[in-house]
């Protein structure tokens, strides 16, 4: 059977950053910083300028290394061979599927605003959760087409009521509403990295674009400017809607508030607006789901490709699509979301999911360093190499902070999780070894 080879746009693949950054998560946050007061746009902003700065090194790094697909993967394994590009990949892997299991739980959440039975019945919640799972599995197995048109469609439903938020919101905003700057009692050097660590986590997947370059038409243009254009896209809204609710809601009910978002949109317009909010961030979560199974099974079929990874993971269906690579991941996915049900394994998971932040925080450090050291070898002239010295170290600079500000625990544990994968590195490569040797012999 002739497989088919699909490529995606501008449009597909700036819709996968967006839609990748944007889940539910952005509909409750501004409750949790509201607690701490006016710092938090300060938070945003700092997060912000750090993710504009990694969106630029990705950026630049997918016109040197044009159409290979992988991401953070390519690029680090770029500046330092197999072994960091490896441990990169398989902590970046890891958190894609346990990542997608408390994406799965938030849709649930979100959808049970209109199902309340999906909030008092564990079972149904259960067998939504692995319906939205293994459907968007069955969508991303028919192609990277298929997959690119939700998430283009979800993309733009989750955006039109948060863009509504902040243009409507605009006329109710009030500064007597707008919380002092610092509410907490504590130093405003105290709270600051507390609140930019908090907006940190909303800016993860920047580099989603990077990942299926192999799959994207002229990758030389079309990724950097989608990695720039949803960095930016995505920038603006979060802050601008934190900003408008910030203004628009009292602090105190704001901060107490499960579902600020739906509560702004109910003072603007009525319930009806209400709702279309709340299905909004219902509609986040489930695009986000979908565009973070493309990327596991992007991220997988990159590896196997050279070797580092099982060879069932490269296999491609008629589509073009890593099927085994999608299937593997959702059963994870779906053997995790299982795990948030049962007695007594909540915190286990819970704590699965703050390590493998962490390993979604080391491969931006990586790409900034072999950002330097790939353009070094190039010899550029001395204006290019004092510009992509300071890009990469401030990119590098920003990765350090955040993954400080990920806590003492965090970094042991994560650090541990990225190193339980040496043993299969030791053993993909004295496969490839054995088998090269094979061929010789031939």
């Amino acid at each position: 059977m002739t497989k088919k080879t699909q490529k995606i746009g501008l449009l597909v693949s700036t819709s996968l950053v967006i839609g990748n950054m944007i889940g539910a998560g952005i509909f409750v946050l501004p409750a949790s910083l509201a607690k701490y007061g006016g710092i938090s746009i300060l938070g945003w902003i700092f997060s912000a300028a750090g993710a504009l700065i990694l969106a630029k090194v990705f950026s630049n790094f997918s016109k040197i290394l044009v159409g290979r697909s992988g991401g953070p993967y390519t690029f680090s394994q770029a500046g330092f061979g197999d072994f960091i590009g490896f441990l990169v990949a398989w902590g970046y892997w890891i958190s894609c599927w346990v990542g997608n299991a408390a994406i799965a739980l938030a849709a649930i959440s979100a959808l049970s605003f209109f199902f309340p039975v999906l909030e008092t019945n564990a079972n149904y919640a259960i067998l939504a959760g692995l319906s939205l799972i293994w459907f968007l599995t069955w969508i991303n197995s028919r192609g990277i087409k298929e997959s690119g048109k939700i998430q283009i469609l979800t993309t733009v439903l989750k955006l039109i009521p948060l863009v509504l938020i902040i243009l409507m919101g605009a006329f109710f905003f009030s500064v007597e509403t707008f919380p002092e700057f610092n509410l907490t009692g504590e130093s405003n050097l105290a709270i600051f990295p507390v609140v930019a660590v908090l907006t940190l986590y909303a800016f993860l997947g920047i580099e989603s674009a990077t990942i299926p370059a192999g799959n994207v038409k002229d990758p030389e243009v079309t990724v950097p400017r989608a990695t720039m254009l949803g960095t930016i896209i995505t920038t603006l809204v979060y802050i601008l809607s934190t900003i408008v609710l910030f203004g628009i809601i009292p602090n105190e009910v704001l901060s107490e508030s499960p579902t600020p978002f739906a509560d702004a949109g109910e003072l603007i317009g009525g319930k009806y607006v209400g709702y279309l909010v709340a299905a909004g961030a219902a509609i986040a979560a489930i695009g986000a789901l979908n565009g973070w199974i493309l990327i596991t099974g992007q991220m997988s079929m990159a590896m196997a490709k050279d070797d580092l990874f099982p060879k069932l993971f490269k296999k491609s269906n008629s589509n073009g699509a890593p099927l085994i690579g999608l299937i593997i991941g959702s059963v994870l996915t779906s053997a995790l979301m299982l795990m948030n049900f049962t007695e007594g394994l909540v915190d286990q998971f819970e704590f699965a999911l703050l390590l493998t932040t962490l390993t979604c925080l080391v491969p931006y450090l990586f790409v900034s360093a072999s950002y330097v050291l790939v353009l070094i070898e190039k010899k550029f002239n001395a204006g290019s190499f004092l510009k992509t010295f300071t890009l990469g170290i401030l990119g590098f600079a920003y990765s350090m902070w955040s993954i400080y500000g990920s806590g003492q625990e965090t970094v042991f544990y994560g650090f541990l999780l990225l190193f339980s994968g040496v043993p299969i590195y030791l053993i993909m490569k004295w496969n490839h070894k054995k088998d090269s040797g094979k061929e010789l012999e031939k």
